[in-house]
């Protein structure tokens, strides 16, 4: 075979796969996924919230103003890298600082302001970056 009829056969394959890597890595790296929080039947909003390895799952979660809400926040991995779930937020009647362990937690709040506001792990190693400098943070959005 023939370098020409190599080059030919191949291009095709690394134009395409170049293509899905860039669109799969485009689906997962800078993109919130809006996470509204479902109402139970006892007027509750109810929200799954687990942190590991830097990251949150739901990253940018919406609940409604003047409705409690639920998160149940819980670790993934029985690693031994601890991670917080801070929420600073006292002008909306939100202050959230809680460790999350592989045992879910269960934390309620009733948000009393329309905003956005972030949470994060606050967690650091000595001189290293902080969690959230790692990525560790998303947004608490609170709508009418």
């Amino acid at each position: 075979m023939s370098n020409l009829f190599l080059y030919k056969m191949i291009r095709p394959l690394l134009i395409i796969s170049t293509i899905v890597i860039a669109f799969s890595l485009d689906q997962v790296v800078g993109k919130e996924k809006e996470y509204y929080a479902a109402t139970n039947d006892k007027g509750v909003q109810e929200v799954e919230i687990t942190g590991d390895n830097y990251y949150f799952s739901p990253d940018h979660i919406i609940v409604k103003v003047n409705i409690p809400v639920e998160f149940k926040i819980k670790k993934n991995s029985v690693g031994i890298v601890p991670h917080n779930l801070i929420v600073d937020a006292l002008e909306a009647g939100i202050f959230i600082s809680e460790s999350i362990k592989i045992e879910p937690r269960v934390i309620r709040f009733t948000p009393t302001k329309i905003g956005k506001y972030s949470f994060y792990c606050d967690k650091r190693l000595l001189f290293f970056k902080s969690h959230r400098e790692k990525g560790m943070e998303g947004m608490l959005e609170v709508i009418r």
